[in-house]
């Protein structure tokens, strides 16, 4: 279980991400190591082939990431993405759920394995997203 005072850093430092607001990213579940987000399907994200796009699903990845990363860390972590991959197994039809999970949190890299699922719990996409810890 994660302290609440951390849970609560972290929810704030998220809330203040522009691109959070923008694609109405939801916070399900933060443990340690772990975050689960979901975003809500809408044409507006939509790729040629009416589908979720699959740049906006490597951005919900880098995030979900990222916040795995901060239950770990402290909320106040200075972290940047230094290099990810994504394997598109199925489109994406609906809303979207995402969970990250650390693979190790070393001294300066932090690689994170990520699950996209649609609705119907499908695996739509896996994710291997690497942060550097900044000084």
């Amino acid at each position: 279980m994660l302290d609440p005072a951390l849970e609560k850093a972290i929810l704030e430092r998220v809330a203040a991400i522009p691109i959070v607001d923008t694609l109405g990213m939801q916070v399900l579940e933060l443990a340690p190591g772990l975050c689960r987000i979901k975003v809500a399907r809408k044409p507006a994200y939509d790729g040629v082939f009416e589908s979720f796009h699959g740049g906006l699903l490597m951005t919900v990845a880098d995030s979900a990431a990222c916040f795995a990363i901060l239950t770990q860390t402290g909320s106040q972590a200075r972290l940047t993405t230094t290099d990810m991959n994504i394997r598109f197994l199925a489109p994406c039809l609906s809303d979207l759920t995402v969970a990250a999970r650390t693979i190790k949190v070393g001294r300066t890299m932090c690689p994170v394995g990520v699950e996209l699922f649609d609705e119907a719990g499908t695996l739509v996409a896996v994710a291997q997203v690497n942060y550097l810890l900044l000084a």
